[in-house]
């Protein structure tokens, strides 16, 4: 699944071409040798397109002095795999020997730069240390989520036992690569009021839907819809980063829309789906009909329901203008969190250094419990403690009090009652799918939108992605799941793309997560959801541990916090289709085995 239009062909060590253009197969070319452009169908009616790619130029050495050319090391100093960063003078590459060839690719993650040598290499692959997204060592191209762009490939060749790199500057010092996109045909010809696509939301499910289906070379019409007033921006970053304004965190500026001409209508409210007329009918009387849908509204963040939840400086964190209004009026002043979700900690986390106090009020006895369990939750409680976060803990709001309508004092069940200049409500969301009643689309008890293993709803022509569905998840035996992270809204969004394009693919991803306060990260990757036990191995007062959790025998997901990159191998591991088991972890534990993970095999499922 690495996306390009083409499968990419073995390559060959003395050969590895950067441009994935001339991995297109012969069919696709015009007599001379030069691309053609190709031709994708829709209802039944022929359209030509023509494949760009950025920021790459279609021939990145027809320029001599943009090339470098150096030799990194001897083709006995790498052993199969292993991986090198190597320095080529005016910028660095990822250097990987497997199967008895070298691959040469940017050495940094495009999601957030982190080092990829300090990742997993298995079959074929390399998995980001970080948050696991997964690269293809022979084309570049992402495989895995989180992150929109592939990496640059770099050409490699053997002379007299010596390995060299050429490569352009420029790919050398952008190191990323968005892969090749199909452009549409002449929006002139369509009508306003019709779509071959519409997507309903514009997170990182919507977005990666209408990028593959570009990369795959769809020309038709795609339309993205949302409630927000901005495009799509990296929401993670909302409580991480609350001060970052929208154009900080977009994911793809206005320009990329316009090139590949994905429409995105802003402020745009859907109310309710004329399935059987193929019609999305907007809060305002607007309407759109479609020929595939993609349902990716997200969720809707809970309110509180007590006394006095209408008075002002009480907020949810859904859009980086609530981030910015909360670190404004939070400066040397008094902060509630209502619920230690990974929203409210994170908050809590980044304004410590800001307000005069912070506050957090729980009904759990611990942060996390229920998903990192109370060992861990209780590490992580102790850390936010010595830095001066207050806990209130398995209690609830019972009261906002205000002063001249702003909000002065949080009461709280037990009795307390804080001090509260500002109050950050995170106690969980829905799913946002109220305007599907009635539709026909099938939804569960909870409002979650029920999908297969190509993201397909129970209405043909209609799929759904992202944190408001319930999908089969390959790790757990095709359990029926809600997983609302931001690297599975990519996939299911990628999923969803292939499908519409008729090509049978089905989600297998192992969800990976991560969660960043005071400056440290834990990393998550695995269902743990219904956890019997955890095998902790390391020191959690020093905050330097990888938890297992397990059910019966069988490890169903790991956490750790600074012990990279043993959450990538795990999920590596998982995603290859092999178990765990909790014997194995408990030697492991044992014998404390640090640093070697050679263990980590996995048994035959």
């Amino acid at each position: 699944m690495g996306g390009c239009f083409s499968k990419p062909k073995p390559v060959e060590v003395k050969i590895e071409v950067v441009i994935p253009e001339k991995e297109r197969s012969k069919e696709e070319m015009s007599p001379n040798g030069k691309a053609s452009p190709l031709i994708y169908k829709v209802n039944g009616t022929a359209r030509h397109y023509h494949l760009e790619e950025h920021p790459i130029a279609s021939n990145p050495y027809h320029n001599p002095k943009d090339v470098v050319e150096a030799s990194v090391c001897h083709v006995k100093d790498l052993e199969n795999g292993q991986m090198r960063e190597v320095d080529l003078g005016c910028g660095k590459a990822l250097l990987i020997k497997e199967g008895g060839e070298f691959h040469a690719v940017g050495h940094k993650c495009p999601h957030y730069g982190a080092p990829l040598v300090k990742g997993v290499l298995s079959k074929g692959r390399v998995r980001c240390p970080w948050h696991g997204a997964c690269f293809n060592i022979s084309t570049g191209d992402i495989e895995d989520f989180p992150g929109l762009d592939s990496l640059p490939r770099f050409q490699v060749k053997i002379e007299k036992e010596k390995v060299y790199i050429r490569a352009s500057k420029q790919a050398l010092q952008i190191q990323r690569r968005t892969k090749m996109m199909a452009k549409c045909i002449s929006l002139s010809n369509y009508n306003l009021s019709s779509t071959n696509v519409l997507i309903i939301g514009a997170g990182a499910a919507g977005l990666v839907c209408a990028e593959t289906l570009r990369q795959e070379g769809f020309s038709d019409r795609i339309v993205m819809c949302t409630m927000d007033r901005h495009l799509p921006y990296d929401r993670p970053k909302l409580s991480k980063s609350m001060d970052s304004h929208p154009e900080q965190i977009t994911l793809r500026p206005k320009e990329f829309f316009r090139t590949y001409d994905i429409e995105v209508l802003t402020e745009m409210q859907v109310a309710a789906m004329d399935i059987k007329n193929k019609t999305a009918v907007f809060k305002d009387g607007f309407k759109m009909e479609y020929n595939k849908l993609l349902i990716a509204t997200g969720n809707t963040p809970k309110a509180l329901s007590c006394k006095g939840k209408e008075v002002e400086n009480v907020f949810n964190i859904r859009t980086p203008e609530d981030a910015n209004r909360v670190v404004k009026l939070a400066t040397s002043k008094n902060v509630v969190v209502v619920g230690a979700s990974f929203l409210g900690m994170e908050v809590a986390a980044y304004l410590t250094e800001r307000a005069h106090s912070v506050s957090v009020v729980e009904l759990e006895e611990v942060p996390f419990k229920k998903f990192f369990g109370e060992r861990v939750g209780r590490a992580v409680m102790k850390m936010f403690e010595n830095n001066r976060v207050k806990f209130y803990m398995q209690t609830e709001v019972s009261e906002l009090r205000e002063q001249e309508g702003k909000l002065k004092e949080v009461v709280l069940k037990s009795g307390k009652v804080l001090r509260a200049d500002v109050c950050v409500v995170g106690v969980g969301a829905v799913p946002a799918t109220g305007f599907l009643k009635q539709s026909g689309i099938n939804i569960d008890s909870k409002g979650f939108i029920m999908v297969n293993k190509m993201m397909q709803t129970n209405i043909p022509g209609v799929f759904a992605a992202g944190d408001a569905v319930t999908f089969p998840l390959a790790l757990r035996n095709n359990k029926k799941v809600n997983v609302p992270h931001w690297q599975m809204a990519h996939m299911h969004g990628r999923v969803a793309a292939l499908n519409m394009l008729a090509h049978g693919v089905e989600i297998s991803t192992v969800p990976y997560l991560w969660t960043a306060m005071f400056g440290k990260s834990i990393r998550y990757a695995g269902h743990g959801e219904g956890f019997d036990d955890v095998v902790i191995q390391g020191d959690l007062d020093e905050l330097k541990f990888v938890a297992f959790y397990t059910k019966s025998d069988e490890v169903v997901a790991v956490a750790s916090m600074n012990y990279d990159p043993i959450v990538s191998k795990v999920a590596e591991v998982l995603a290859a289709g092999r178990t765990i088991r909790k014997r194995d972890v408990e030697l492991f534990v044992r014998h404390g085995k640090t640093g070697d993970m050679s263990w980590l095999t996995g048994k035959g499922s």
